[in-house]
């Protein structure tokens, strides 16, 4: 591929051990990167490394347009300043031939010659994308998967464990050194203080009163837990938490099911749903006792600011590999489905959790590996 195209491709060319190669007058620099709220969450400590061996650079994001107003923007999750100095978008599919050359003629005008490619593609749309790069001038490309072990997460064949994506998409890095991450630094969402200040006067009704923040979202029906089940753990919680309030968060399209879950709550609730921005809410969630949810763009907000949460997985995606990280999660993912799930453990998951925090013993520092309790995984 290199040769073909005149592309130095960094994890192609030099062991992952190897130091970055800073060789390349980089002035300017483009980030490929797609995806919505919880791809960019995970990729977070990417996004950080380039900022630290980039940082006199200009860095560039290229990135999707949303497809759904549900679905939030790279740009909405990683802000501007720290991480990215601006934003191109290209349209959702059905892209046309246009679409892409004006993409092209911008790049072009930022005379860049380095890529850095965080992206989860099949080789196909890998080996396309690295062209159309190389036709914007790109001759220096760090991240690509082009082999296969890069591409997929790793399968430890003794315990069945799927790897986390973070640690996969840290790999592909691999050439711009070691990324640490049990280092909170490289989940610091960098919340401005007029985003802590929106939190804050949203959060204001609730009058200081603690909180579980709750998101019953997702955009795939099936991780979806249900109201059946939702009902079933707020009545099993209400006996013993009803002196906490329950903050509800998401899209503007789970505000109807929030409020239908919220008046079953003999306390105080709070529906936040549509009313705040993804790194918004993260400040909201950074103030609560617990996050519950199902596998979702909220539930990785609030591990990455170091919120404890209990998660509903199902069969969509093998265990660990998209998990939360973190210390003190209770993950409960049943391979037969999630509404194989019952509300009776979700509601010991959440006692536990809240003792635990109560006995304040949580660590600051994020683990690779959450704890998690896999039932009747096949």
């Amino acid at each position: 591929m290199g040769a073909t195209l005149g592309l130095s491709v960094g994890l192609c060319v030099r062991p992952q051990t190897e130091p970055p190669d800073l060789r390349f007058p980089v002035e300017t620099i483009i980030i490929f990167r797609i995806g919505s709220l919880g791809d960019t969450v995970v990729a977070l400590p990417c996004f950080h490394q380039v900022a630290r061996k980039f940082s006199n650079s200009q860095r560039i994001l290229v990135t999707d347009m949303p497809a759904s107003t549900k679905a939030a923007s790279v740009e909405s999750v990683l802000g501007r300043g720290d991480l990215i100095d601006g934003v191109i978008y290209f349209p959702p599919p059905p892209r046309k031939i246009r679409d892409f050359m004006e993409l092209r003629a911008q790049i072009l005008e930022l005379k860049a010659n380095t890529l850095i490619y965080i992206a989860d593609r099949n080789i196909f749309s890998t080996l396309r994308d690295l062209y159309f790069f190389w036709s914007c001038g790109i001759r220096h490309v760090i991240g690509a998967p082009v082999r296969r072990d890069l591409r997929r997460p790793r399968v430890d064949p003794e315990t069945g464990e799927t790897e986390h994506e973070a640690v996969r998409l840290a790999r592909c890095l691999a050439p711009l050194g070691p990324i640490d991450l049990n280092d909170r630094e490289f989940w610091d969402l960098g919340l401005q203080p007029s985003e802590t200040a929106a939190a804050d006067t949203s959060l204001a009704p609730l009058d200081g009163t603690r909180f579980v923040a709750i998101n019953t979202g997702g955009k795939v029906q099936s991780k979806d837990w249900g109201n059946d089940n939702w009902m079933a753990l707020l009545r099993l919680m209400s006996v013993q938490y009803s002196s906490l309030s329950l903050v509800f968060v998401g899209s503007a399209d789970e505000f109807d099911r929030s409020a239908e879950l919220a008046a079953a709550w003999p306390g105080q609730t709070l529906n936040l749903c549509g009313c705040l921005t993804p790194r918004e809410s993260a400040a909201a969630m950074k103030q609560a006792v617990l996050f519950i949810g199902h596998d979702s763009g909220p539930m990785h907000l609030a591990a990455a600011v170091g919120i404890p949460c209990v998660a509903l997985f199902g069969n969509f995606n093998r265990p660990k590999w998209w998990h939360p990280m973190g210390q003190g999660h209770r993950i409960i993912h049943n391979m037969q489905g999630v509404r194989e799930i019952t509300p009776g453990e979700v509601y010991a998951a959440v006692c536990s959790s809240i003792a635990e925090k109560s006995e304040q013993v949580n660590s600051p520092v994020l683990d690779v590996v959450s704890e998690s309790r896999l039932l009747r995984a096949k």
